[in-house]
């Protein structure tokens, strides 16, 4: 399959320095150490510049799923669009996705790739009747399509759909309003000014469905920027996405409190996504933010429904990867040794507030490979889907 030709390196420019010559040593390391050491590679996901290539994308994106490559679904054939309840929607969706595809690329290469993306999409839905297709769906199709080809896309896309994906597949959207609801929250707890302003304003949190749903693929216009947060966001829990979105409003804050205080004005102010946004400095406040306020702490103020058939409720009932995934014991040793290291700091940050305007000083801290990376990757090495798990040689 022909697909987008990656450059050398995500994170720009032809040489690797030192420090990313050093990561990839590090990503090639967890990959072929046995078992594979999924625990780093979360870690390297997650920390500044993610996973660096598609070429490493390829490798790493399918561990961090437990999806198997020597098993791969077979292409697929002409009957799977005959008599498909969602064939004219998923059709219509793709046909509108040009936006989703490399400037400058041929019309028959796009074509062809959009008839494969047709495909991915109807042969997921057809092995999991379960499962509701939603405009938005074929946003992070594409993406998976163009860094690691059809048929890899496929199994990938499918494990995603029915564990991080799986409450936007609903027949309705109670559990995608109940993830938004977590907005609010996030927000409260780190900047009640901005938080009161909004409520004031009766903005909602409608402003990000189309940033979590498409895990912000359709709002971003730089592709490097979009798999630099599919990096990020498969490495964690699944609502991961809700806090970046959180901190993608606090980083406004002096535009939203510049802003009329009503509704028309400020949805349209926080729908305009700006294209330049600090993104390591926004995935490192985003991982910090979990570890001081972990969604179990925030679902009571979440309003929380039907909490029981939601992918982020069952986060305590994926245990079986982390045992047979045999996450680096060095790595939680030095998860527990940086905590009791920062006990000082953490002791100021998680104490209950006294000044609701006080900014907390965790929006300063730094994911990179400090202890705010190490509790996100062994939270999300927790969620881990709970599935048939495969040891890969």
């Amino acid at each position: 399959m022909a697909r987008r030709s990656p450059p050398r390196n995500g994170v720009g420019g032809h040489d690797f320095d030192s420090k990313k010559k050093r990561k990839v040593a590090e990503i090639y390391q967890a990959l072929n150490s046995d078992p594979i050491d999924v625990a780093a590679l979360r870690r390297m996901a997650i920390s500044e510049g993610g996973l660096l290539t598609d070429e490493i994308r390829c490798k790493v994106w399918p561990k961090l799923l437990s999806v198997n490559t020597d098993d791969l679904p077979p292409p697929p054939g002409k009957e799977l669009r005959e008599d498909n309840k969602d064939y004219q929607q998923v059709l219509l969706d793709v046909r509108r996705s040009l936006r989703r595809f490399p400037p400058g690329m041929p019309d028959d290469q796009r074509e062809g790739l959009q008839e494969e993306l047709i495909d991915i999409i109807l042969h997921v839905l057809k092995r999991n009747p379960q499962l509701h297709y939603y405009q938005g769906y074929h946003d992070i199709v594409v993406t998976f399509l163009l860094v690691v080809g059809d048929r890899l896309a496929t199994a990938l896309v499918e494990k995603l759909s029915t564990h991080h994906l799986r409450d936007f597949m609903d027949p309705t959207m109670d559990n995608t309003k109940h993830i938004l609801n977590y907005l609010m929250p996030i927000i409260d707890q780190v900047n009640p000014e901005v938080h009161d302003f909004m409520q004031s304003a009766e903005v909602g949190t409608i402003f990000a469905l189309s940033w979590l749903i498409t895990w912000f693929g359709h709002v971003l216009s730089d592709f490097r920027h979009v798999v630099r947060l599919y990096d990020f966001f498969l490495a964690c829990h699944p609502l991961m996405p809700i806090y970046f979105a959180a901190v993608i409003v606090l980083y406004r804050e002096q535009e939203v409190l510049d802003c009329e205080c009503d509704m028309a004005s400020v949805h349209h102010l926080l729908s305009q996504i700006p294209q330049d946004l600090p993104y390591e400095t926004l995935i490192s406040r985003a991982g910090d933010l979990f570890v001081q306020f972990p969604p179990s702490e925030l679902a009571r103020e979440a309003a929380q429904q039907q909490a029981e058939r939601t992918a982020a409720s069952t986060f305590k009932d994926f245990e079986l990867a982390s045992v047979q995934q045999r996450p680096d014991t060095v790595l939680r040793q030095r998860f527990r040794e940086r905590l009791r290291g920062e006990e000082r700091t953490k002791s100021i940050l998680t104490k209950p507030r006294t000044n609701r305007f006080v900014k907390l000083a965790v929006m300063g801290l730094t994911v990179a490979l400090g202890a705010a990376a190490l509790a996100v990757v062994k939270s999300a090495l927790e969620w881990a889907p709970k599935f048939e798990l495969q040891i890969f040689p």
